[in-house]
C-alpha cells in the first residue's frame, strides 16, 4: 500500500487547528488576545492525530478596540499582569516558527489554517500578520478547512460542543472560549472526521 502523506492526502497542505479569542468580531479595528495552534501527525495509514500545541497571550495592539461584550464571553482581562501577554510581532514568532518547520518536515509547501468557523481565525490571524509586516507567513491566504462545515456533513451539527458529542468527545462549556481548549477540541473533532472518511478518499 501506497505510504500516505499530507502531500498526497491533502496537496501538500499541512493542517494546523487554529483558535483565537478577540476583542471583538472586525480583524481590522479589534484586538487579538489569545492565538492557540494545534499541529496535526498523520501516520503512514493516512490516520490523522493531535499534535504539540502552542499557544500565546497576545497583548491588544495600539488603538486595538476592546468589546465589552466580547470580553464577557472570553472572561479574558487583557492588562492582566500574570497573562505574560507577547505583542503581536513575538505571538506570531512563537505561533508560526513551528509551522514552518512543519512544513519542511513533511516536504510540504504551504500549512492550511484548519478551525470551527475558520474564516473567523484565519481574518484575524491574517490582519495580524499585515500589522507586523510580515512578507511571508506559512498559511494559505485564502483556503482554510472548516470543522463546522465538516461536522454538518459528517453529523448533522454546526455546533462545536454538539458536534464533539456526537463525535463521542465531551465537551466543558465552562473551558470554552479558552484558544486552548477549543483550539484542542476542534482539533479531535477535525481528526475524527478525516479518520472516518479515510477509506473513501485514498
Amino acid at each position: 500500500m501506497k505510504k500516505v502523506t499530507f502531500r498526497n492526502r491533502l496537496r501538500g497542505f499541512v493542517p494546523v487547528v487554529v483558535d483565537v479569542e478577540t476583542g471583538g468580531v472586525n480583524p481590522q479595528t479589534d484586538a487579538l488576545l489569545e492565538i492557540a495552534a494545534v499541529m496535526i501527525k498523520i501516520d503512514e495509514e493516512g490516520t490523522f492525530s493531535r499534535g504539540d500545541t502552542i499557544a500565546c497571550h497576545v497583548a491588544p495592539f495600539e488603538g486595538g478596540i476592546l468589546n465589552p461584550k466580547a470580553l464577557e464571553i472570553n472572561h479574558i482581562d487583557p492588562y492582566h499582569p500574570f497573562r505574560l501577554a507577547k505583542s503581536e510581532a513575538q505571538a506570531l514568532e512563537i505561533i508560526l516558527g513551528p509551522i514552518s518547520a512543519a512544513i519542511k518536515e513533511y516536504g510540504c509547501h504551504r500549512a492550511v489554517l484548519v478551525g470551527h468557523n475558520a474564516w473567523f481565525d484565519l481574518a484575524f490571524m491574517k490582519a495580524a500578520i499585515e500589522r507586523v509586516g510580515l512578507k511571508n507567513h506559512p498559511f494559505h491566504h485564502f483556503t482554510s478547512l472548516d470543522t463546522a462545515t465538516l461536522s454538518a456533513l459528517a453529523y448533522g451539527e454546526t455546533v462545536l460542543s454538539k458536534a464533539l458529542a456526537k463525535a463521542g468527545f465531551e465537551f466543558n462549556p465552562d473551558e470554552a472560549h479558552s484558544a486552548i481548549y477549543d483550539a484542542e477540541k476542534t482539533a479531535d473533532l477535525f481528526c475524527t472526521i478525516f479518520n472516518r472518511w479515510r477509506d473513501y478518499s485514498l
